[in-house]
């Protein structure tokens, strides 16, 4: 009777502890990562342009990717982030290329439209991104509504570029260009409110390398300005 009444204790006490450590589901998660996906779309401005340059119309670019986020502190509103993403950036304006040859080469030619009778003169660059930002934040484990502020580095790497002008009875297409750099560098920062997110990035390498047009340097940079989405 003793060992009856020893087994009922045993199986009482495991029956306890079993319900002690059932797993609740829905408690929030104190190990949570924020902001890991985004996608942003920006206006983008030429800076340290030469004096006789022009955009025209709306010059655009989008981007997405990936962001791993790494808090460092106890409440997990500061955090280190970096990943991969894309971006696409198109400038509309009329600094004319003329290549002379269909191969590609680096002895193409420069110079601004006059003539305002063109439909299309546009630059099109399409990049891989390798972001690294610092986050501040206002989360909390039970919400997704907070303030943002996160500030960054970008390495970008040029793995397209095509340029296309429509006019005067012609159509010329010009890629491959061997007179863009490679390889940009610029800071940002994104800020706001849970959806909306003010975002700005200015590139602190040129579009160009060692590229003149009518005596004048293209030592341009960009500045572009939108918004930026964040998910999961």
């Amino acid at each position: 009777m003793r060992f009856l009444q020893s087994i009922v204790l045993f199986l009482f006490g495991l029956s306890a502890f079993a319900q002690e450590k059932t797993i609740d589901f829905d408690a929030p998660d104190s190990l949570y990562r924020e902001d890991q996906f985004y996608i942003g779309l920006t206006y983008n401005k030429l800076q340290n342009t030469p004096a006789d340059l022009r955009q025209n119309k709306f010059s655009s670019g989008i981007s997405f990717g990936f962001l791993r986020d790494m808090p460092f502190n106890k409440s997990r509103t500061w955090a280190i982030a970096t990943g991969i993403g894309y971006s696409l950036n198109i400038f509309n304006d009329n600094l004319f290329i003329n290549q002379p040859n269909t191969i590609p080469t680096s002895e193409n030619s420069y110079s601004f439209i006059s003539d305002l009778s063109y439909s299309k003169n546009k630059m099109t660059l399409h990049y891989i991104d390798l972001p690294i930002e610092l986050r501040w934040r206002t989360s909390t484990p039970e919400s997704h509504r907070f303030w943002r502020i996160y500030a960054g580095f970008k390495f970008s790497y040029l793995i397209y570029d095509y340029y296309k002008f429509v006019g005067s009875g012609e159509i010329i297409k010009v890629s491959g260009n061997d007179d863009f750099n490679k390889l940009q560098y610029g800071v940002y920062i994104s800020t706001g409110w849970n959806t909306w997110n003010f975002h700005a990035y200015y590139g602190l390498s040129p579009l160009f390398k060692n590229t003149q047009v009518n005596g004048q340097s293209i030592d341009m940079n960009t500045l572009n300005l939108g918004v930026m989405f964040y998910i999961l």
